[in-house]
């Protein structure tokens, strides 16, 4: 009997691109012969993802699982070739299995969620394995973890049958606050303002300073270019960064249902009305493909 060693699986696993638990079992099999455990793993159907392994996978779901006690949740995009296929019960039911995985386990990056262990290997070597029995390329291409730290409820939304998701935490200071129906209710309408406003971040603080000094450098020439004098940008400049914080940061825009009234002041009437302190400590938007 050969001797069956790490390399050899890795290295069948990239002729393959078949899992890792496969690859082994292959050679087992084939008492390490490497040709013939490619044949062996081609005639079981499993190799057949290599082939599908370059085709783009840019259609697929998002989806959200979050806990009954409203404390954790998760947010994830897992890609298929066609439209046609995210439509189907076959991925559907794989996107749900992923997705009850995941939840169940501590991962909170992407890197982490495609080494949580699935089937007999890996998630990423489950999916690659399942690209054979549905048909298609698909990989898991976003995840993210949000979870409460004292008072509070994660929160989501999915828009336009899988294209757009969100995952939102919110903070009270009150725990009663976070049961009530009037901050469900709050919590709900802000995934809707998230998903069709497309924030970048919560507020200017967590904007991303290179993203802003690039706007910003865009700003200049754009008026140098309109003709207006260098010594007067000062005074001009402040204007436009308030405008990009209204329109990139999440309490500074106009609530989509209200757009009178910034997200930030409908948190402080919410806030008083309810006689607590409510704030959006962080959120997640994914756009299908994007």
């Amino acid at each position: 009997m050969a001797e069956i060693t790490a390399a050899l699986v890795k290295s069948l696993r990239d002729k393959t691109d078949a899992g890792m638990m496969d690859c082994k079992k292959a050679l087992i099999e084939c008492d390490g012969d490497m040709d013939a455990a490619v044949k062996f793993l081609r005639e079981k159907g499993i190799a057949k993802a290599a082939a599908k392994a370059d085709r783009e996978a840019n259609q697929g779901i998002i989806a959200a699982l979050v806990s009954d006690c409203g404390c954790d949740g998760i947010l994830l995009e897992l890609n298929c070739e066609t439209d046609f296929c995210a439509k189907g019960d076959k991925f559907q039911s794989l996107v749900a299995e992923v997705a009850k995985t995941l939840k169940a386990s501590e991962a909170k990056t992407l890197e982490e969620a495609l080494q949580v262990s699935m089937g007999e290997g890996s998630v990423e070597e489950y999916i690659k394995a399942m690209c054979s029995s549905i048909g298609e390329n698909m990989m898991l291409r976003k995840f993210a973890r949000l979870s409460v730290a004292g008072n509070g409820a994660i929160t989501s939304y999915i828009h336009m049958g899988g294209k757009v998701g969100v995952l939102l935490s919110v903070a009270s200071g009150k725990e009663e606050t976070a049961k009530s129906d009037a901050f469900k209710a709050l919590s709900k309408d802000l995934t809707l303002h998230i998903a069709a406003a497309a924030p970048k971040s919560v507020d200017s603080s967590s904007l991303d300073p290179a993203f802003v000094a690039e706007e910003q450098e865009i700003a200049k020439a754009q008026l140098l270019q309109e003709g207006k004098p260098e010594h007067m940008l000062e005074k001009i400049l402040p204007g436009k960064l308030k405008a990009l914080y209204a329109q990139s940061c999440l309490v500074n825009q106009g609530f989509v249902k209200d757009p009178s009234t910034t997200v930030e002041a409908l948190l402080a009437a919410k806030s008083k009305e309810l006689g607590d302190t409510i704030t959006v400590v962080d959120f997640k938007r994914f756009q299908l493909g994007a």
